[in-house]
C-alpha cells in the first residue's frame, strides 16, 4: 500500500443540496484529492464518461452506500470490525431459527383465522416478493447506504411480526407475509452485501459459511421450541418473540455501520455534497422522482407482475374448480409469459435509454464469468428441486420402516451437508485460493448424488444408499453455493457488488419454482397413471384416495399388497424426477469449466482492480503490463466478453 497517503476524502457530488439535475440520476460519490492526496490514483476522466468499462467505474463514481462503507472502514478500528461481524453472526442464528419455526406457525395462523386452504396462495406471494425484493433492497443499500438499508429492513421485520401476532383475517397475515418477505430478503442480501464490503476474497466463503452453521443446530432447536410455544402460549407468540429478539440483535449491527458513517464525516474522511436522507424532507417530491430512477421502479414493477402472474396459478388452480381449465389461469399464464420478456427488453436496451440504472445491466451479461454464475445457479435449483420436492412423500410411502424422526433426519441430510460443507469449503478457499475448480468438484458432487439416487430410489436402495446420495448433494451444494456469488462479485468493481450480488441470487431463486413446478407436472401427470397400473384394485375411488394422500397410504402395512403396489409406482415416478434432475445436473459443470475464469482470490475487495476494502489502490503492484487471472486489464478493459 502506498506509505504517503494517509487519508482519503470522497466526495457524494452529483446534486447539489438544494436542486436535483436531472440529466443525472446518479448519487456518484467520486475521489477528491485535498491537501492529503487520495490513494486511490487518478480520476477518470470525463471525457471517458461513455465507457461502460466496468474495471474503471471506481474511478469515476461510487454510489452514496458504496462511498460511505469505503469512508467507514478508514475510522471505526478493529473493535468496530469484530462488533459488526459478532452481531451479524448473532442476527443470523435468530434469523435461522426464524426460518426454521415461522413457517409451521404459519399453517397454524391460517388456520386460526379459518382460511387453511390459502396458504399455499400467501406462500406463493411471499416468495414472489422475496424475489423482487432482492434488487430493491440492493438498489436502496447503493442509493442511501449500507446501514440505513438494514434498519429499513428490521422495521419491516419488526413490523411483520407484530402483524401476525395481532392478525385476526387471512387480510393481514397476508399483509404480515409480504413485509416478512422483504424484510427477510434484507436482511438475507444485506449480510452477503456487507460480507462482500468489509471481508476479502480469500476469507469471506469462509464467513458466509460459518453464518450458515445456525441452520444444523435449529433443526434440532426448532422442532422443541415449537412444541413448547404450540402448547403453551400459542402461535401468536411464536411470532411476538421475534418481535423483540430479531431487533434486539440487528441494532448493533446498524449502529456500528452508521456510526462509522458518521465518524468518517466527522474526521472529513467522507464529504457529502448530496444526502439522500436530507434530501427527502427538504424536497420529498423531487426526491422520489430521483429515487425512482435509481431504484428502476419500471423494472421493478414488471419481473414482480410476470412473476406473479406464472406462479399465482401454480397456488391458485389446484382450488379452483375446474383447475387449469379456468379460464383466468390461462390468462395470467398468457400475461407472464409476455411479460417476461418485456422485462427483459427494458432492463437490456430501453432502461438506460430513459436515464434509469438498470436492476440488470446488459454489461454483467457481457461478462461471460457472471451469465455462466447465473445459469450455474438456476440449473442447480432445477435440478435440485426436480427431486427435493417431493422427497418427504416417496420416504413417508416408501421406508415404511422409518419413525417420523428418521424421515425428519433425512429431509434435512442435504441442509447439514450444505452448512457444513459450505465451511469446509471456506477454510479450503483460504489456502487454495482457486474458485473455479473447487466449483466444478462440488457440482461433480451434485451429479454423482443425483445419479446415484435413480437406483436407490425405492425398494432397491439400502437407507445408508439413499443418505449417502442426500449427504454427496449437500456437499457438492455445499461449495457450489458459496462459490457462485463469490465469483460473480470477484469480477465487478465495489461498485456493483450490491446489484450483481442480488441479480445472481434472483435468478438462481427462480430455479426453485422452476423446479418445482416441472416436478408438480410430472408427478400429476403420471403417478395417477402409475397407481392405476401398480395397485392391484379396479377401485376408482381408492385410487384417487391414494393419489391424494399420503395419510390414507400409510393405513396399509407394509405387506400389504396395496401399499406394495403403491411403492411401486412412487419409485417409477421417483426414478422419471431423478433422470430429470441427473440431465439438469450436467450443464453447470460445462458452463463452470468453459465459462468460469481460473481466478486467484486474495486479500482484496474484488480481482478486476488493485483496491482493498476501504477503496485504496496498491500503487506498488499496478503497472500497465498487469492482468488479472480472469484476463482483464486492470486499468482499461471492460471486463465484459
Amino acid at each position: 500500500m502506498a506509505k504517503d497517503h494517509e487519508t482519503t476524502a470522497v466526495s457524494v457530488n452529483t446534486e447539489s443540496k438544494d436542486t436535483f439535475e436531472y440529466g443525472e440520476h446518479t448519487a456518484a460519490a467520486v475521489v477528491t484529492n485535498h491537501s492529503s492526496s487520495s490513494a486511490y490514483g487518478q480520476q477518470g476522466t470525463t471525457g471517458d464518461s461513455a465507457s461502460t468499462s466496468t474495471a474503471d467505474i471506481h474511478d469515476k463514481e461510487l454510489s452514496a452506500g458504496v462511498a460511505r462503507i469505503e469512508a467507514m472502514q478508514k475510522v471505526w478500528g478493529k473493535w468496530g470490525y469484530i462488533i459488526l461481524l459478532a452481531s451479524l453472526g448473532i442476527s443470523q442464528y435468530i434469523y435461522s431459527l426464524d426460518g426454521t419455526t415461522t413457517y409451521m406457525y404459519l399453517a397454524q395462523a391460517t388456520s386460526g383465522v379459518g382460511e387453511h386452504s390459502l396458504l399455499g396462495t400467501v406462500s406463493t406471494a411471499g416468495g414472489i416478493i422475496l424475489a423482487v425484493g432482492l434488487p430493491f433492497i440492493a438498489k436502496i443499500a447503493d442509493y442511501f447506504g449500507r446501514g440505513e438499508a438494514l434498519a429499513f429492513s428490521t422495521i419491516l421485520f419488526t413490523i411483520s411480526y407484530i402483524l401476525y401476532a395481532s392478525a385476526n383475517d387471512i387480510g393481514q397475515i397476508a399483509g404480515a407475509q409480504i413485509l416478512y418477505s422483504v424484510g427477510a430478503t434484507g436482511l438475507s442480501m444485506m449480510t452477503s452485501i456487507i460480507l462482500a464490503d468489509v471481508v476479502s476474497l480469500r476469507f469471506r466463503t469462509l464467513l458466509k459459511g460459518i453464518y450458515s452453521l445456525p441452520y444444523v443446530i435449529n433443526v434440532f432447536v426448532a422442532a422443541e421450541v415449537y412444541n413448547y410455544i404450540i402448547n403453551g402460549p400459542g402461535w401468536r407468540w411464536g411470532y411476538g418473540m421475534f418481535a423483540i429478539l430479531m431487533p434486539a440483535c440487528l441494532l448493533p449491527v446498524v449502529l456500528t455501520v452508521l456510526w462509522g458513517q458518521w465518524r468518517a464525516r466527522k474526521l472529513n474522511v467522507l464529504q457529502e455534497d448530496y444526502n439522500p436522507e436530507k434530501s427527502f424532507f427538504k424536497h420529498p417530491i423531487k426526491a422520489l422522482i430521483l429515487c425512482h430512477y435509481e431504484v428502476d421502479l419500471p423494472g421493478l414493477i414488471l419481473i414482480g407482475a410476470s412473476l406473479a402472474l406464472l406462479l399465482l396459478p401454480l397456488g391458485l388452480a389446484p382450488t379452483s374448480s375446474n383447475g387449469w381449465n379456468t379460464p383466468s389461469m390461462i390468462v395470467m399464464l398468457v400475461l407472464g409469459c409476455v411479460l417476461l420478456p418485456v422485462f427483459v427488453a427494458w432492463e437490456l436496451v430501453y432502461a438506460e435509454k430513459f436515464g434509469y440504472q438498470p436492476i440488470a445491466p446488459w454489461r454483467f451479461f457481457k461478462n461471460y464469468n457472471i451469465s455462466a454464475a447465473c445459469f450455474i445457479g438456476i440449473a442447480d435449483f432445477v435440478s435440485f428441486y426436480l427431486q427435493y420436492t417431493y422427497q418427504y412423500s416417496f420416504v413417508y410411502v416408501v421406508k415404511t420402516e422409518w419413525s417420523e424422526r428418521d424421515m425428519t433426519y433425512f429431509t434435512n441430510t442435504q441442509t447439514f451437508g450444505l452448512c457444513i460443507f459450505g465451511t469446509v469449503c471456506g477454510v479450503i478457499l483460504v489456502y487454495y485460493r482457486r474458485p473455479k475448480w473447487l466449483l466444478v468438484g462440488g457440482l461433480c458432487l451434485r451429479l454423482l448424488g443425483v445419479g446415484l439416487m435413480i437406483h436407490s430410489r425405492g425398494a432397491l436402495g439400502s437407507d445408508v444408499e439413499l443418505v449417502w446420495c442426500q449427504l454427496l448433494q449437500g456437499i457438492g451444494g455445499g461449495f457450489a453455493a458459496v462459490l457462485i456469488v463469490l465469483v460473480a462479485q470477484a469480477l465487478v468493481p465495489h461498485t456493483d457488488v450490491a446489484i450483481v450480488t442480488a441479480l445472481v441470487s434472483l435468478i438462481t431463486e427462480l430455479g426453485n419454482s422452476i423446479g418445482s413446478a416441472i416436478a408438480t407436472a410430472v408427478w400429476t401427470s403420471q403417478m395417477p397413471a402409475q397407481l392405476a397400473a401398480n395397485v392391484p384394485t379396479t377401485n376408482q375411488t381408492l385410487l384417487n384416495e391414494l393419489y391424494s394422500s399420503i395419510l390414507v397410504i400409510a393405513e396399509y402395512p407394509s405387506d400389504d399388497p396395496i401399499r406394495q403396489g403403491v411403492i411401486t409406482a412412487y419409485s417409477h415416478v421417483m426414478r422419471n424426477l431423478c433422470i430429470g434432475a441427473t440431465v439438469t445436473a450436467v450443464p453447470p459443470i460445462l458452463a463452470a469449466i468453459f465459462f468460469i475464469d481460473d481466478i486467484t482470490v486474495g486479500d482484496k475487495q474484488n480481482v478486476l482492480d488493485n483496491r482493498d476494502l476501504t477503496g485504496e489502490r496498491d500503487i506498488e503492484q499496478q503497472k500497465p503490463k498487469d492482468t488479472n487471472k480472469a484476463g482483464l486489464d486492470s486499468e482499461s478493459t471492460t471486463a465484459t466478453h
